[in-house]
């Protein structure tokens, strides 16, 4: 009896649970011309004391100025001291803004603004990427603001 069960167990057949799966991806990028600016604006002060001002036509005034092409000009501001000999004080400062370009800037030849980052276009060249069906992964590099990203993953599973 032993026996014939231990034929039993010699023509039943084995059993598993296998999985196997392969997948594969490339990704090629070549990327388009930018171009990013950041443009300020103008900013004037004037702060005093013991002294009159001028702007050259009218006492005590500060000429509001004019503004041209988005940009800032201040009048002219003379100080004189209320008290000849007496403590003063007197202070002015003008930053000038970026002027507004007239049409949009391309890249390479930027408008003059105080923060720009341009980058010129990606060129293909050569670019490309295959997978075969063996599994060989070939890139080829392309030319500048390109890339390319190549993959393969093998997973067996046995239960």
């Amino acid at each position: 009896m032993k026996r014939l069960l231990f034929l039993l167990f010699l023509a039943a057949p084995a059993q598993a649970d296998i999985h196997h799966a392969i997948t594969t991806s490339t990704q090629l990028t070549v990327n388009a011309a930018a171009t990013q600016a950041q443009r300020i604006g103008s900013s004037f002060s004037v702060s005093g004391s013991n002294i009159d001002t001028t702007d050259g036509t009218t006492a005590s005034t500060v000429s509001a100025g004019t503004i041209t092409s988005g940009v800032y000009s201040p009048g002219a501001i003379a100080a004189t001291q209320d008290t000849p000999g007496a403590a003063f004080s007197f202070s002015q400062s003008y930053t000038q803004a970026d002027a507004v370009p007239t049409s949009a800037p391309s890249v390479g030849a930027v408008g003059n603004f105080s923060n720009v980052t341009s980058t010129a276009a990606g060129v293909a060249g050569s670019l490309a990427g295959t997978i075969t069906s063996a599994g060989v992964l070939t890139l080829t590099a392309g030319g500048a603001g390109t890339s390319a990203i190549g993959s393969m993953e093998s997973a067996l599973t046995i239960k």
